[in-house]
């Protein structure tokens, strides 16, 4: 009779056991992670490694950058919530890795964006139209539109040629801003 074994479940761990799902509960909470050889972490939960367990902590020392621990999931052994988070440490849990340009406008930056670079376009004698419902997208010359926050990523046009120039032009104009 054969004999089979499942490899490696042996050294699993219950937090390495849970699924995504359960791992999904510990986000945006404070907890403390007591680990391997008595150490003990604490931090809020930014995200759990599916495939690892990993757990990645967060904390934010007065007058410092933000601090980032990863605990390696197999050296987890007891999670525990310290704290729910609020919409404000919520807010900064999900800007943390979020890159610089992907900052939130507020709708009058937008508009101001928007306008700032029709009139720009528009001086340059580069035809330029509002599309939508509320007139978020700008067209240019039928054949490109510029959805928000109006950089050359936003660009989009079935005209590659087109479409290279005036992501080029865009660039050039928000250097220049700057």
């Amino acid at each position: 009779m054969a004999e089979f074994a499942v490899l490696g479940v042996g050294n699993m761990n219950d937090w390495q056991m849970k699924s995504p799902l359960d791992w999904e509960t510990y986000v945006d909470k404070r907890v403390k992670v007591a680990a391997a050889e008595k150490n003990e972490y604490e931090g809020w939960v930014l995200t759990v490694d599916p495939v690892s367990a990993n757990v990645v902590l967060a904390n934010f020392p007065e007058n410092r950058r933000v601090s980032i621990v990863v605990v390696l999931g197999h050296a987890v052994q007891e999670v525990d919530v310290l704290q729910e988070a609020d919409d404000e440490m919520k807010a900064r849990l999900s800007c943390i890795f979020a890159p610089e340009e992907s900052k939130v406008y507020s709708p009058e930056e937008m508009d101001k964006r928007k306008n700032d670079l029709k009139s720009w376009l528009e001086a340059n004698h580069i035809p330029v139209t509002e599309q939508g419902e509320s007139g978020r997208t700008l067209c240019v010359a039928g054949v490109l539109t510029v959805d928000p926050p109006y950089g050359p990523e936003e660009c989009s046009s079935s005209n590659e040629i087109i479409l290279s120039r005036i992501q080029g032009l865009i660039q050039g104009y928000l250097e220049k801003r700057q």
